[in-house]
């Protein structure tokens, strides 16, 4: 059988292979990194029929001009995201984003933008054709590792697509991005290294989302935190969603990509329930934090797992 593959005629600003991310190697260097909308992600697989851990194509602010040769598929997009599908007739159709559509031979596939938002998610029916560096499809840039060699998508690549299965229905869902009012934190393990003034002003004045911000970290502009006790610390872990604070009082967010350890501070630490929707965030937006409990913590993202598996079972 002829292979089946997207010609790449415009890669994108930051489009990656990536799936739920690769586990237990922070001990070598090595974060999870995988989906950063997790949610949106498993959302694209069920759209298409595939696994919940297929890879998928994550896209950043601009997207990439897909061609399709040899074959037809299917494919979904979910996310905020503005795309076209250029028929091979000169028909264009206007995309819409929890739908799942066909496309055939030498049609044009332009995802040009995410709109309000930073992260789309491209699947394909059937699946990419991406190889596994321990155990995870999920590349890395930073550390060149992952699919694709460890690279984004480039100029003139071929991404070979697997086998698709036939979909007998178009599948759509009913599903909105949701909105915030606050970014829901935890204690982190130096919050007490920092004053009283400086805690109030982190708990209830706006941070800006900076143009310093990828899949690595946000770096966040504000109110100048004070640490009393020491800016710098002994080197410790991190995790995902850890908030430090340098030397210059701004707090830095670190995300799927994070190094995994660190030398700055911890004041606070975002919950899971909310990682995606801090992810989306694109430069400039306004962000407050909120503090809460560990038990609320816990429930909160019950709560998250409920709701994305009642939306997978509409599919």
């Amino acid at each position: 059988m002829t292979s089946v593959f997207f010609e790449v005629i415009r890669p994108g600003i930051n489009s990656t292979f990536q799936d739920l991310g690769r586990k237990h190697l922070y001990h070598i260097g090595l974060p999870f990194s995988g989906a950063m909308d997790q949610r949106n992600f498993l959302i694209s697989n069920s759209l298409v029929g595939n696994k919940k851990n297929e890879p998928v194509l994550e896209i950043a602010y601009q997207g990439p001009l897909l061609k399709l040769k040899n074959d037809n598929t299917y494919f979904a997009i979910t996310g905020n995201v503005n795309f076209k599908i250029k028929k091979k007739t000169s028909e264009i159709i206007d995309g819409v984003c929890y739908k799942t559509y066909s496309l055939n031979k030498d049609d044009e596939l332009d995802i040009i933008s995410t709109n309000k938002s930073v992260y789309g998610y491209l699947a394909i029916s059937g699946g990419f054709k991406v190889e596994k560096f321990m155990d995870s499809c999920s590349t890395t840039t930073r550390a060149g590792v992952g699919g694709n060699n460890g690279n984004k998508i480039l100029i003139n690549q071929k991404i070979y697509i697997n086998n698709y299965k036939d979909i007998l229905t178009i599948k759509k869902i009913n599903f909105l991005n949701p909105k915030i009012e606050f970014i829901r934190i935890l204690k982190g393990t130096n919050f007490n290294y920092f004053s009283e003034n400086s805690i109030q002003k982190f708990l209830s004045e706006e941070f800006t989302v900076t143009k310093l911000t990828d899949r690595m970290g946000m770096r966040l502009k504000g109110p100048r935190l004070e640490n009393n006790k020491e800016t710098n610390i002994k080197s410790e872990g991190l995790i995902k969603g850890v908030i430090q604070v340098p030397a210059d009082g701004n707090p830095i967010i670190m995300l799927s990509d994070h190094g995994t350890i660190g030398g700055y501070p911890k004041i606070a630490v975002v919950i899971s329930a909310d990682y995606d929707k801090l992810v989306q965030l694109p430069i400039n937006t306004k962000i407050k934090f909120k503090l809460i409990e560990l038990k609320e913590a816990e429930k909160l993202y019950k709560l998250y797992k409920m709701e994305t598996d009642n939306l997978l079972s509409q599919i």
